[in-house]
Order: C-alpha cells, then structure tokens, then sequence
C-alpha cells in the first residue's frame, strides 16, 4: 500500500472515530441522580422525575417510568423481583410497586398522607414512613405484606428509616423524621439520632445520644450498624458496633454531603452532589459510578439560528 492509500485509510478511520464519538455525545448526556437503592449488581435511581435502572458499574441507563407524576425513594425487594417507589399519580404520595425491570405500576397505600418507601424486611415485607395515623405530624414505620397488603404498626414513636438485623427481632431506626432544616451541621433539638429496640424490651436505646448532630439511615449488615452522620463536619458513612460503641468513618467528603445511602451485601449506594457513588465496606473502595441518561428532557432542546432568526 503506497503512502497516498495509507493516509486515505487513517483519515477514513479518524473520521468514523469521531463521527461515533460525536454520535454517541449527542445521545446521551449526564443527569442529577437522586435516591439509589441496589439490589446485587442492580442500580435503580431518580432523574428527570422518573425512575431509571442500569448495571452497578454504570452505563447508559434505561427509563423504568415515564408518568407525568414524580416517583422517588425506589427501594427492591430481597428476590429482586419487585420495585416498590414513592410517587404522586393521583394526588398525595404514595406507595406503587412495578417488576424490577419495568412494566406498569399498581398502587399498594390509599394513606391520603405522605408515604415514603424506607426499605424491606429480611423476609420481604416492605417497611414504609407515614403521617397518616399520628395524631400530630410526626412520622411512623409501617410493615406491609406485598401478598396480602395487611399491615403491621411498629409501635415505635417517631420512628423512620428502619432497618432489622438479620433475626429481625431488633430494629435500628432514626427519630425523629427529618426537620427539613436544611441548615449546614444542624445541632438543634429536632437533631436525629440512631436508636435501637429489640422484642421483649421495655425501652428503645438511644445510641448516639453523645453527639448532638446528625444521625440518619441506619443500614445494618454483618454485624454491624453503617449509617450517615456529620461528626466529620460534612455527611458521612460511619458505623459503629451493636452497642453504639467502636465508631468507624467510611467517606471522607469535604462540603457535599453523602444523601439517600442504601446498602445491599456490603455495598453502599449514595448521593453525593449530582452523582451517584458505591463504597464497598469490607474494603472502603469508594467510587463514582459512571452513569449516562439517553434524555428527552425539553429543557435539553436548543433553539436553531437560521440567517439571523430563532425558530
């Protein structure tokens, strides 16, 4: 091949190169990522109002919902079968379920009142926080069979963002519910803490009661109790033993704060800015995953300029 045929070839492949990268940029682009949960190497997130899914390492991710509601806060079942999400399809925000990998949403509450999906039980119920049947608004964990939608009321006042350890005869929960104070390192009296309460018990025990800060999301696995919290100055993973003793810090964020963490065998998924992260706790290898949106978001479209008028 003479030198003329030789810089055709490397000019033709340099330009399909770029035509490709070019393509491939146009099609796709990068959203705010909001409330991950994980299920294995499955990685279902909240953008653009809608529910997404794609694989743990990243990629382009696929759009479960396209409803003009809102949904949030997907949580997946233990099987990996179901998603259960917040959304608000007929007024108030209540609780839907659909199949992991898409198809349509049937409502599972009629509270008439805010309901958040937190999580689900080790043996498949979904725990869920609620206003609806307190005498004043303050939140209260629920329990609901998937099967049979009968509920169970966790006798815990101000209880949210529980989670059992394996033999669910103890559970770890937050109280009070979020203030929505926004206020950076919040110290006041509406301050959460992570407390414990196991059957047979006449009391719930406090557990970081020696910080006046922020404690929220407990997630329990392996023997121990990860959770967020700002001793740090920013939100962090911490964890800490069934005591409330042996503290550990995971992340080390400075000025954004970790949000909406979700554990899953030793996993954590969480929000960090407009990104979402995994820390793998047995070894706190923390990292971004790398997630592309193939978006029609109409705040995307750009205008035409033709011969001086926008059309």
């Amino acid at each position: 091949m003479n030198i003329q045929k030789r810089l055709f070839v490397s000019f033709f492949i340099f330009g399909m190169i770029l035509a490709f990268s070019v393509q491939a940029s146009s099609t796709s682009t990068n959203g705010y990522y909001r409330f991950p949960t994980l299920r294995g190497n499955t990685l279902v997130f909240a953008a653009e109002g809608d529910l997404w899914i794609v694989d743990s390492q990243g990629g382009m991710a696929r759009r479960l919902t396209t409803h003009a509601g809102e949904e949030t806060n997907p949580v997946i079942s233990p099987d990996g079968k179901v998603l259960a999400f917040s959304a608000s399809y007929e007024g108030p925000t209540e609780l839907y379920t659909m199949p992991l990998y898409g198809g349509l949403p049937t409502r599972l509450t009629y509270e008439a009142d805010s309901s958040t999906a937190i999580g689900f039980t080790p043996d498949g119920q979904l725990m869920y926080t609620t206003r609806a049947y307190s005498t004043i608004p303050d939140p209260q964990l629920i329990q609901i069979d998937l099967k049979t939608e009968k509920k169970f009321f966790i006798p815990l006042h101000q209880a949210s963002d529980g989670s059992y350890d394996n033999t669910m005869k103890t559970l770890y929960f937050a109280r009070p519910g979020f203030h929505n104070n926004n206020t950076a390192r919040y110290q006041g009296g509406t301050a959460r803490n992570i407390w414990k309460f196991t059957s047979g018990k006449e009391e719930a025990q406090n557990l970081t009661a020696d910080f006046p800060g922020e404690n929220f999301a407990p997630m329990w696995w392996n023997g121990r109790l990860y959770y967020g919290c700002d001793r740090s100055g920013s939100w962090n993973i911490w964890s800490m033993n069934p005591e409330g003793k042996d503290l550990k810090q995971h992340t080390f964020h400075v000025g954004w704060d970790v949000r909406s963490p979700a554990l899953d065998d030793g996993k954590i998924v969480y929000q960090l800015g407009a990104d979402i992260r995994m820390i793998d706790v047995r070894n706190n290898n923390d990292r971004i995953i790398p997630i592309k949106l193939a978006s029609d978001y109409e705040e995307g479209m750009r205008s035409k300029e033709i011969s001086g008028a926008i059309v």
